[in-house]
């Protein structure tokens, strides 16, 4: 019997922004959580051209690779692939009440605002959002055309967070892992977790 914190999903699409996702994967394993990983076609495209990770389509391949990666322990990374529908997350009577999708591509941003289902990532999001559950999307696309802030405000206004991974400056980042860093930060913010990765506006030295 493990001794995991309760589980959480966390889903990699196809946009830009992949060391976002593998650092919060990271964090959430280091801080003892579970974590449900959802990656998908496209995602693992993205993560082969940004961190020279070739992370197999096989389930438990794709699961042993992520667990040796990040030292997890038996079954705190479960990753399952994009037809599992037989995968926790795919039923709200087992689904973590917790989801991100990070990077959030503005394809899944539209299939999610449209209850489309047609994958396991955007099923697992349709349930947290029928599930009165949290979601949190991290849009990473510049510019947003007018069909893309429109699917957004749909899905604000169903409750979903919106959280574009646009890291801010104020903390003096040194580093693009600083960057990285501050969003990751917010995005364990609103799922209540405490952490030290950054510091706080209005803390510390002031300039």
């Amino acid at each position: 019997m493990n001794n995991f914190k309760p589980a959480i999903t966390l889903a990699f699409s196809g946009a830009s922004g992949a060391p976002y996702g593998l650092r919060l994967l990271e964090v959430l394993v280091a801080m003892n959580y579970q974590v449900f990983v959802l990656i998908s076609s496209a995602a693992r495209v993205v993560l082969d051209t940004e961190s020279n990770i070739k992370l197999s389509g096989n389930e438990q391949k794709a699961t042993a690779q992520l667990s040796e990666l990040f030292n997890a322990q038996p079954e705190q990374i479960q990753v399952f692939g994009k037809d599992n529908w037989f995968s926790p997350v795919a039923s709200g009577s087992a689904a973590p009440k917790k989801m991100v999708v990070c990077p959030c591509s503005a394809g899944s941003v539209s299939a999610i605002a449209t209850g489309a289902s047609d994958n396991l990532l955007e099923r697992a999001a349709d349930v947290v959002i029928k599930e009165r559950g949290q979601l949190i999307l991290v849009p990473r696309e510049t510019p947003f055309s007018s069909i893309h802030l429109e699917n957004m405000l749909k899905l604000s206004q169903l409750g979903v967070t919106i959280m574009p991974a646009a890291p801010g400056f104020y903390h003096q980042p040194q580093s693009i892992e600083d960057l990285v860093d501050f969003m990751v930060a917010r995005i364990l913010d609103h799922l209540h977790i405490e952490h030290t990765l950054t510091k706080r506006w209005g803390y510390g030295e002031q300039h």
